[in-house]
Order: C-alpha cells, then structure tokens, then sequence
C-alpha cells in the first residue's frame, strides 16, 4: 500500500490536505526559466552574440529565434492542456444536469438531445428528463429564460427538484406545485446577490399511464406534438399556464387528458428553440413537416425521429441554430395484453416482438 493509502483520519477530527510541495509546481515554471536562462547565458558568454560579423549575426538570431519558438510552444501545450481540462469538466457538469435518458424507460423507448447556440457552450438554459416512478412514467422539459451561468443554476434548481418530486407526488399538480416553490426560493436567493431581472422558466410535465393515458400541465411551453397514423399534431391546443416565476399558480390545476398512447405513437417534446429557428431569409423551421416526414417512415424510433429532426434543422440554419434546442422523444413499445377487469389494475405488459 502506498503512502498515501496508509493516512487515516479520527471520526469527527478535521482532515488537514497536506500542502502541495514544490516539486509538484516546478515544471509549470521550469521550461519558461530555462529556457530564459539559456538566452541570458547565450547573450552574456557567448562571443558570437556580440560579434557584428553577419554570419554571427545570423546565428546570434537562429538561437533566440529557437528560444522564442520553444517558449511560445511551451505556453501553446499548456493552454491546450488547460482548455481540453475545462471542456471535460463541461462534460461532466452537463452529464450531471442534462443526463441522457436511458433506451428504455418503463416500455417507453427514449431519446433526447440539446443543441447549443454557441458551439463553444457545452450546457444552457435548456432542460429535460424522464424518469419511471409507481405513479407512471414522467417528464419534464422546460426553458429557462436568458443564457449564461444564472440559467444553468436555474435549470439545475428545476431538475434536482423534479427528479424528487416525480417519485414523491402522487399528482402531476403536486409536482408542479412543488417546483413552483423550488423557483420562488431560487429567485429570493438569486435576489440576495442583486437583482436577477425578470427571470422565468416555462415547463411542460407529461405522465404516462400503463394504460397509456396521458397527462400534461403546461407554464407556457410549445405543446409537444404526437406522430400517430403518420402525421404529426399538438398532443393539446389549450392555452398554457404562465411560465414559472412569473405569477403564483391558480388553486386549481387540472390536467390535459389524451390518451391512449396508442403502440408504435411517439410523443416529440421540444423547446421552442426547434420551432423559431428561421434560415437565411427569416422563414420559420418546418417543424410539423419534418415530424409528419419521419412519421411515416420505418421504422420509427426516436433515434430516427432525432436524426430526421437534427438533419433537417442544420440544413434549414446552414448552421447552429439562434437559440439552443432540446428535444426529447417517448415512443410506446407496450404491447397491452388482456384489458384489466378492475378500472385500477394495471395491464398486463408484454414484451415487443
């Protein structure tokens, strides 16, 4: 065992990080000052730096020339070094707020993606998830207004509170109530440090029933559309709530039914980055086209239905897009068996063929 491996600390003691030695710092600085001192020594010792001959002139400017281009290749190796360290650390915080749903989500096959405005960015404002509880499968998308670091804090504080409050309430009007309290607390901390602006997020949450019932509340976000038949409509055309942050909730939240999500139909949820993406001359992305496109097509899987979309929507902005998109696809797999005798029982669920 190693040295490090034989430290032990007492329960309740603080643990003291020993000081990073010298040693460990040394080479940040040892190539800059040898090289440094190499040009110091060259220009002090050497009698050729002083010699006004050409020939020593020319040599004289090959040497610093050397230095100078190892110095700068030096610096260029630890930017580089630096720069790949911040885009896994990007990485990693993006695979911690946006984590890519799993192929399978209780008979529901899944895909998601996020396609950020900035090539540089690697998380935003942005925000999904599905995730099987006892009281269905359920997702959220959402949109946070503006961009930056105040709206990935945001986004985080939405999505820690729906992956607890999706498994704790037994109502989709319970879920929203609560991330409704999450961003009243999230805006009063955001208020200590200054003020944030207007700042809101809009949010869609769906719950799938065994059944395949399926509930929506919406605060103010695009409808997602569902592909059955092959064609692509609004799973609803009710007037959404307010986004959240913006007003108190009504005291009464009564859901959007549709139903059933019939096997083989898919439900597309989108920000409305996906719709408001416009081309060269200001036309809005065909959205529903592309949809009711990859509809008919077969087979359907969301996978298909991302690549169709994806495709379709760089062709259409030559480019990345002007706002980020986040799309997240559901797909019903289940293969009901024999209907229930009792209204509450759960359907008998079998495996696709």
């Amino acid at each position: 065992m190693g040295a490090i491996g034989m430290i032990r600390f007492k329960p309740g003691a603080p643990r003291r990080v020993p000081p990073r030695s010298r040693s460990t710092r040394l080479p940040t600085y040892a190539v800059p000052t040898a090289l440094g001192a190499t040009a110091v020594a060259y220009r002090a010792t050497c009698p050729l730096a002083h010699d006004e001959a050409l020939t020593a002139r020319l040599i004289s400017s090959a040497v610093m020339c050397a230095l100078v281009t190892g110095l700068v290749m030096h610096v260029r190796h630890r930017l580089l070094r630096d720069l790949r360290r911040a885009r896994r650390t990007a990485e990693a915080a993006q695979s911690a707020l946006l984590r890519p749903p799993p192929p399978e989500v209780d008979g529901l096959a899944a895909a998601a993606v996020h396609l950020s405005a900035d090539p540089g960015a690697r998380i935003g404002g942005d925000l999904y998830e599905v995730v099987a509880t006892e009281h269905g499968v359920r997702a959220v998308i959402g949109d946070v207004r503006g961009h930056g670091l105040g709206a990935v804090r945001t986004a985080a504080a939405v999505l820690g509170c729906f992956r607890e409050a999706a498994h704790d309430e037994a109502d989709l009007a319970g879920v929203l109530r609560r991330l409704d309290r999450t961003m009243a607390r999230h805006l009063r901390d955001r208020a200590q440090d200054g003020p944030p602006g207007e700042e809101f997020v809009t949010v869609l949450l769906l719950e799938i029933l065994p059944d395949g019932v399926v509930r929506a509340l919406n605060c103010g976000h695009p409808w997602p559309y569902l592909l059955t038949g092959g064609r692509a409509e609004p799973l609803a055309r009710t007037e959404p709530l307010p986004p959240l942050g913006l007003f108190p909730l009504p005291a009464d939240l009564p859901a959007v039914l549709r139903g059933p999500l019939l096997p083989g139909d898919a439900l597309v949820l989108h920000t409305d980055g996906a719709e408001e993406a416009r081309d060269a001359e200001g036309r809005f992305f065909p959205l529903r086209d592309v949809l009711t496109a990859a509809a008919r097509e077969r087979p359907l899987t969301p996978r298909s239905v991302l690549c169709a979309v994806l495709t379709a929507l760089l062709r259409h902005t030559a480019g990345p897009p002007n706002d980020d998109v986040a799309l997240l696809i559901l797909r019903n797999e289940r293969h009901l068996g024999i209907t229930p005798a009792h209204p509450h029982a759960k359907p008998h669920l079998q495996s696709p063929a």
